[in-house]
């Protein structure tokens, strides 16, 4: 096997073409454990994930948990796909669309870090469609290793192989981005224009081992920013919203307090109308609709919760698109596209 892949035969063009490319986590292509388990395979085996030996893991891995997690993973997914497909899958595809009637001059496409269409695949159309200059931005607000990260490594072992590299720029995070908090901002506030207010703002973001932020990973300084910024923006005072964290995984410790506990917490602290919304997610999918929108309403209520109103992604937001319009432009400023 060749150690760098084959460049594609047309000519080189000396005119520049630039794309960008929107990364997000991937998902299963069906419903059903049979699609589930290698999706959960591939992503659990990245060492960006998990962050153990693989000569521990990979047996409680293959052994238990991919016997155990496919069927309740896609029971799940069951609840949360849409007509068109996986929700995640589908919101992605739709900014990237609606991202390139922004952009006309830039390519622009998407890829998953697991799954379909995977980084490998896309780089290569690109590169056989004569793009020379790709900006990257993996769809996750607050930078962390195990999502951020992951995204960015299947972008550089792609370039790691190319015998005739592309020129490559990357946008870690975008936390503080104003474009992205006014979305934010404007979602929320046509939410309770239309539904009402509950008496508390939760801001649940996904959770990360504690043992991550110990070692230095910025994720969860990165999402107070956030939400901080979301609440000066909403005129909240601190006592009108709490921060909490998601869908921990294992028996090590994780960031809190947990969105769980919470859910259970609150209701005997007087808290019975709560209105939750999910930052760190610029897509509504699996974690949101189903760990959030229904687990989470019938753990609320089930806790003497009186009213749950779950607040949707940014999904197709028009300032959302706006917003990824602005990120986009300004990271590929000086390049001829």
């Amino acid at each position: 096997m060749p150690r760098f892949l084959p460049e594609p035969t047309k000519p080189h063009s000396h005119q520049q073409k630039t794309a960008v490319l929107l990364l997000n986590l991937g998902t299963p292509e069906a419903p059903t454990a049979e699609a589930v388990r290698p999706y959960l395979r591939d992503f659990l085996s990245d060492k960006r994930v998990v962050e153990l030996p693989g000569l521990l893991w990979q047996p409680i891995l293959r052994g238990l948990v991919l016997t155990l997690r496919p069927q309740k993973s896609a029971h799940g997914y069951q609840k949360a796909w849409l007509p068109e497909g996986s929700p995640l899958a589908v919101y992605t595809q739709k900014q990237a669309e609606l991202l390139a009637e922004n952009l006309p001059n830039v390519i622009v496409r998407h890829a998953m870090t697991y799954g379909s269409p995977s980084a490998t695949q896309v780089l290569s159309e690109l590169k056989a469609q004569g793009v020379t200059q790709v900006l990257a931005i993996p769809l996750y607000p607050q930078y962390a290793a195990s999502s951020t990260g992951a995204a960015l490594d299947k972008i550089f072992e792609v370039l790691l192989k190319q015998r005739n590299q592309i020129s490559l720029r990357t946008v870690s995070r975008f936390y503080d981005n104003a474009h992205y908090i006014d979305a934010m901002k404007q979602q929320v506030e046509a939410f309770w224009s239309h539904h009402g207010r509950g008496e508390k703002l939760m801001l649940s973001f996904h959770g990360i081992p504690q043992k991550n932020h110990d070692q230095g990973d910025p994720y969860l300084h990165e999402c107070h920013q956030t939400a901080e910024l979301l609440a000066d923006a909403l005129s909240l005072t601190k006592s009108d919203y709490i921060v909490s964290f998601q869908s921990q995984f294992g028996k090590a410790k994780w960031i809190g307090p947990s969105t769980q506990n919470l859910f259970d917490e609150l209701p005997k602290q007087g808290i019975t109308k709560l209105d939750v919304f999910c930052p760190g997610f610029v897509s509504d999918c699996l974690e949101t609709m189903e760990e959030i929108a229904i687990a989470g309403r019938e753990q609320f209520h089930a806790a003497g919760g009186q009213q749950y109103q779950y607040i949707p992604c940014l999904n197709t937001h028009p300032a959302w698109i706006n917003a990824l319009t602005n990120i986009a432009k300004q990271n590929i400023q000086g390049w001829n596209h």
